[in-house]
């Protein structure tokens, strides 16, 4: 497969080097940005054509994938843009910055018989792989709660350094739209459909932005479980990110990449009444179960072939590869990605309004 990166900063050379992975399987052909002297830095980086709009990009009859990481405003444009010319897509996170544009998306895949993928790698993480693995076995007994929490520190530089960023038009939003989504992604997989938000969100540390820096929120969920999410770029100096799930008959918690703890009853906790059960950690035990070794959960810059490196995102793009030879969805569809966002939504809304809010009625 041939692919065409459209975005030349931080997130589309991640895609690049990704891309140049997975040889021979993939291979990039060209690289497109709007400012010609980025688009060229990267191309000449990895020795491909450069471009400066997609519109030359998808003219391009050797490019049968596009990856789309512009500003998170811009995403549903590009990805509908490439299905409509016949081309498979991979969208970075989030899918885009509003529902009437997952909605676009959706519909442009629907009418292609080509394939979209939104980005979340961490469901690809070990952790959350047995996570969700165990809460779908039941090995938690009824999910009862869980936990979305974000803790990081963003500098007023880092807003400074894009016009786009900390904007409600490119970014979307803040703490939550583009950092916290991947913590609230692994929440609602592991606890299901988020049926009503009741949320605050302020900005409270930095200048010169419009979305908010700090974020908490009560949700809850189709099958009656209750979550907390809180996602901060005000923490300094920044701590790692937790997901905690816990049900009638174990709990799990998955701090940064890293399942740090896993308990199910199952048959060997007689009588876990009154906490009278054991607590022990079966962590690694879980993990060695799947068929992952404590190792695998090192995620980031292992070497590969030719000498090149993986990144976060290997793994999620060999899912979208096999997807394509085997004729299925990719783990993270276009409508996964539309829930998580719908969450999100839900916050700023009910935070705007100051009251709870159906996610329904933002999805109708």
């Amino acid at each position: 497969m041939r692919f065409a990166v459209i975005g030349a900063g931080v997130i589309g050379r991640t895609h690049a080097q990704t891309i140049q992975s997975l040889q021979p399987r993939a291979e990039l052909a060209v690289v497109a940005d709007v400012v010609p002297e980025r688009a060229q830095e990267l191309a000449s980086q990895h020795g491909v054509d450069a471009a400066n709009s997609i519109e030359e990009v998808l003219g391009r009859s050797d490019v049968d994938v596009v990856t789309i990481a512009t500003p998170s405003g811009l995403h549903a444009d590009g990805a509908v843009a490439a299905l409509d010319a016949g081309k498979h897509v991979i969208i970075e996170k989030p899918l885009d910055i509003t529902l009437d544009a997952a909605k676009r998306v959706l519909e442009a895949e629907k009418r292609s018989d080509r394939t979209a993928m939104v980005v979340s790698q961490h469901r690809y993480d070990p952790a959350s792989q047995v996570v969700h693995q165990a809460v779908r076995q039941g090995k938690f007994g009824r999910i009862t709660s869980g936990n979305a929490i974000m803790s990081w520190w963003r500098s007023q530089s880092y807003y400074d350094s894009g016009d786009w960023r900390g904007t409600w038009e490119l970014d979307g939003g803040g703490a939550l739209m583009n950092q916290g989504i991947h913590t609230i992604d692994l929440m609602t997989w592991f606890l299901g459909e988020p049926v009503e938000v009741y949320a605050w969100a302020d900005c409270l540390a930095h200048e010169r932005i419009e979305v908010e820096d700090t974020a908490v929120a009560t949700v809850r969920f189709a099958s009656g479980a209750l979550g907390v999410v809180h996602g901060t770029t005000a923490a300094y100096p920044g701590l790692t990110t937790k997901v905690h799930v816990h049900g009638d008959q174990g709990s799990a918690v998955i701090d940064a990449t890293k399942l740090t703890y896993y308990h199910s009853a199952g048959d060997s906790d007689e009588d876990y009444a009154y906490g009278a059960g054991s607590s022990a950690n079966q962590a690694e035990a879980a993990l060695a179960a799947a068929g992952f070794a404590p190792a695998a959960e090192k995620k980031d810059e292992e070497p590969t072939v030719a000498g090149l490196t993986a990144t976060s995102h290997t793994t999620q793009f060999v899912d979208f590869l096999d997807a394509l030879d085997d004729k299925r969805p990719p783990l993270v569809t276009v409508a996964e990605g539309t829930k998580t966002l719908a969450l999100i939504r839900g916050i700023y809304e009910s935070a705007r309004t100051k009251g709870p809010i159906r996610i329904e009625e933002l999805t109708r």
